[in-house]
Formats: structure tokens, C-alpha cells, sequence
């Protein structure tokens, strides 16, 4: 057996940062990792906000490896045939301290790891913990490993091992799964020439644009995405799991029907694949999350369920640092006590209250319910774009009809009455407001 002060299962964003913390308070912390590398088994390649790291690495934007800074963000509602856009750009972005990035998890994760490595981490990679130890009263006080049946010791243990943790189940802190809390996210990453990209995107090197779409999963709620890369772009879709089930259809035929739509068939020409990949991804909110702690153990990031996805912000990777970052320092404070019991660390939750964390997940707690709703989902993509065609038609020699008019035709079409428009705009307001 190996003693630390404390064992982080998985060195993905929140649990290297949870290390991070412990061992800049001089803590004995050691991160253990299934891949052979951090981020080695992540499939992740989007846009990460690092604004989150601000106080944590002073100048980090000058050594993260980042494809491209993002410059334009689009969102875009869509039917086969149609699309309708709000597209925001700025030069603020493309200047230090930046909004966002396209980022490979792969490389990112392995440098955020290696900072809490510079500062006295101990990583141990392709391990697995396989179940937790705990003492005679039923705290966690180490974990088991498929290293020989190796087992490390530590007052507390942080699961960061993602979305379907099996140490958090094992703990009693995750229910079983619910599909409906879920969604699945499938992705291609298509290669094309920098220059091609800077070319069709409007950008320069180093910029970049994030598209994210509604109403292009047809009949199963969910939505796009498509992200500029150094040399790729990243195109897919997430999907509502028992809607999938339901369809029979095979997840990446949505992202073939994506990549022939006409707004976006034209940026995509002549890419070939690259990469295929697929994961799990909790969005159920602050409703749905789970108890943060035990007796000698905490969760963080995905194991915790904090991944917003709210429509206009889908954000994950800076409410994973910053709940590591938060955990790893209320573990510091509950060793200074010597109370590592549920109560000792219960300052993790109160601290991430009063943090973004949980304050944006509890705003914005309605959020999925609206989003992936009927008529968000099924009638109001159709609704607007059918409405911006009747704005934008010429009809000479026939006289323009009025606003009134062309409401009443779109929402008779797609069978919308005044009042749906009356109380999910109330719901949008509660919810966006």
C-alpha cells in the first residue's frame, strides 16, 4: 500500500486541477489515469473558455496548446432546406486574455496535467481504480487498482473519472443512470487545409469560429456543431438518448445529413475524415446533480454532472476546472481540521454556490427542459425561418403583406397557437432572464 493526502481518480480537466490545488498547498496528491497519457481515451475537441484559469496560471494563454482563439460565434436555427442565422464577431477575442478556443483534449489535458505535476503531483497512468477501500466506520480511505491488486491510501479520494463514474455509483452519490439525463454527442473531424479554412470562414491563422445549430436532428431533440480547428474543422451532433433508441437510426447518419445541408455543405467540400468518435454527456442539470460528498470522498466535473447545456452556452470543460480547482482546496482545509467526513468537506458545495459553477447551473436550471422541448425542437426551426422567407420575399407586382399576416400563416403551418409563443417566451425569460 502507497499513502498520499489525497487520490484524484482521472486526470482530465477537474482532476487535474483538484491536483493541481493540493499540491500547490504542499499536499502529497497523486492522480491516477486509465489512458496512457491525460486526455489519451478523451474524445473531446470543441471550444474551451479558459478564462476560468485566470487565477489559477497568470498568463496561461501564453503556453496552452489551442488551435484557433474564436472570433465568431453563430447560432443557427435550421429545416432541410433552411437556416436562418445570428452571427456575432469581434477583435476583443483575438487579444490576451481571449473568450475561447478550439482545443485537442488530448493535448490540452496532458498540459494541464503536467502543471500540477510541476508542482509535486505524482500521476500514474494506464491505471485503473477498480472500487473504493474504506475503514470500519464506512469512509473512503483509498482505492483499489488493477496494478496487481495495488491499493493507495489517503484521508480522500476525488472521482473525476467522468460521466458514468463507477466510484461515485459505489459510493452511493449516482443513482443508476437515467437515458433521459443524457445525451449522446458523436463527432467527425474532417481535415482541410489551414488555409482553406482561414479562407471559407473569413478568419486568419489562429482565429476561429464556433457554429452552434438547432433544428437539424430532425425528429430526435438535440443539436450541431461545427468548429474551426488549426487544420479541420469538427462537425457533429447531440442527441437525446431515448429519442435514439426510439428512431432506430444510426447516430452518425445524423452528422451525414448535417454535412449535406446547404448552409453547410459549401464550408465542408473537399475535407476527408479524419476521426470518428462518440460520449456520454450529462445534461440534466442542477436539478438532476448528485450529493458532492462522503466521508472521504468528493466528485467533480462530469462525475458531478456539471455540463451546461443551456442552447446559447454549452460549457463544460470550465465548470470541470473550476469545480477540481474548488474541490482540491476544500480538501486542503478539511486535512488542516482532520475532518475529511461528509460535514468537514462540506464547504466544496458552499464555495461552488458562490462560484459560477453551481451559481450558472442554478440560473440556468430550466434550461434543458426548454431546450429539448416539442415545440423548441420541432416547430419554432420551421416557424422562424419560414417567417425571415415571408420578410425577405419580393412578391411583385403583388403589394408586401404585413407582419401580422405572415405570423399567422407560419404558426398555422406548423401548428403553433399564441399562447405556446406567449408562455415558452415566459419560460425563456425565467429561464435566459
Amino acid at each position: 500500500m502507497t499513502s498520499y493526502d489525497a487520490i484524484v481518480v482521472g486526470a482530465g480537466p477537474a482532476g487535474a486541477s483538484a491536483a493541481l490545488a493540493l499540491a500547490r498547498a504542499g499536499r502529497r496528491v497523486v492522480m491516477v489515469e486509465r489512458g496512457l497519457f491525460p486526455g489519451a481515451k478523451n474524445v473531446y475537441g470543441g471550444v474551451i473558455y479558459g478564462r476560468v484559469l485566470d487565477d489559477i496560471i497568470p498568463a496561461w494563454w501564453e503556453e496552452v496548446p489551442f488551435d484557433r482563439w474564436v472570433v465568431r460565434r453563430s447560432t443557427m436555427v435550421m429545416t432541410p432546406n433552411q437556416s436562418l442565422s445570428i452571427d456575432y464577431r469581434t477583435d476583443a477575442w483575438a487579444d490576451a486574455p481571449y473568450n475561447g478556443m478550439t482545443a485537442t483534449r488530448s493535448r490540452f489535458d496532458a498540459w494541464l496535467a503536467g502543471r500540477a505535476v510541476a508542482e509535486g503531483a505524482t500521476l500514474v497512468t494506464s491505471t485503473v481504480a477498480t472500487g473504493l477501500i474504506r475503514d470500519q466506520r464506512g469512509a473512503v480511505v483509498g482505492v483499489r487498482t488493477d496494478r496487481d491488486g495495488a491499493e493507495l491510501l489517503a484521508p480522500v479520494v476525488v472521482a473525476a473519472d467522468g460521466v458514468n463514474s463507477f466510484l461515485a455509483k459505489e459510493a452511493g452519490l449516482l443513482p443508476k443512470a437515467d437515458a433521459a439525463h443524457h445525451t449522446l454527442g458523436v463527432k467527425e473531424v474532417l481535415k482541410l487545409p489551414t488555409e482553406v479554412i482561414n479562407d471559407r470562414f473569413g478568419v486568419s491563422n489562429h482565429q476561429g469560429v464556433d457554429i452552434e445549430m438547432l433544428g437539424c436532428t430532425g425528429e430526435v431533440p438535440g443539436g450541431g456543431f461545427l468548429y474551426t480547428n488549426t487544420d479541420s474543422v469538427s462537425i457533429g451532433v447531440v442527441l437525446s438518448l431515448p429519442q435514439l433508441a426510439a428512431s432506430g437510426r444510426r447516430p452518425e447518419s445524423f452528422i451525414a445529413d448535417l454535412k449535406e445541408h446547404p448552409s453547410i455543405a459549401p464550408l465542408l467540400r473537399g475535407a476527408t475524415l479524419g476521426e470518428y468518435s462518440a460520449h456520454l454527456i450529462p445534461e440534466g442539470g442542477f436539478h438532476v446533480m448528485p450529493k458532492l460528498a462522503v466521508d472521504g470522498m468528493v466528485l467533480t466535473g462530469d462525475a458531478a454532472g456539471m455540463t451546461l447545456a443551456a442552447g446559447i452556452w454549452l460549457e463544460g470543460v470550465n465548470f470541470a476546472i473550476g469545480s477540481g480547482w474548488t474541490a482540491g482546496q476544500a480538501i486542503d482545509r478539511a486535512l488542516a481540521t482532520g475532518d475529511v467526513s461528509a460535514s468537514g468537506l462540506a464547504s466544496y458545495r458552499s464555495d461552488l454556490e458562490e462560484s459560477f459553477v453551481l451559481a450558472d447551473h442554478r440560473r440556468l436550471r430550466r434550461a434543458p427542459g426548454l431546450v429539448l422541448s416539442e415545440r423548441v425542437q420541432q416547430r419554432y426551426p420551421g416557424l422562424v425561418c419560414d417567417l425571415a422567407e415571408s420578410f425577405f420575399t419580393v412578391t411583385n407586382p403583388t403589394p408586401k403583406a404585413g407582419g401580422r399576416k405572415w405570423l399567422q400563416a407560419a404558426t398555422k403551418k406548423h401548428g403553433v397557437r399564441l399562447r405556446h409563443l406567449v408562455r415558452d417566451g415566459w419560460e425563456g425569460m425565467r429561464t435566459f432572464g
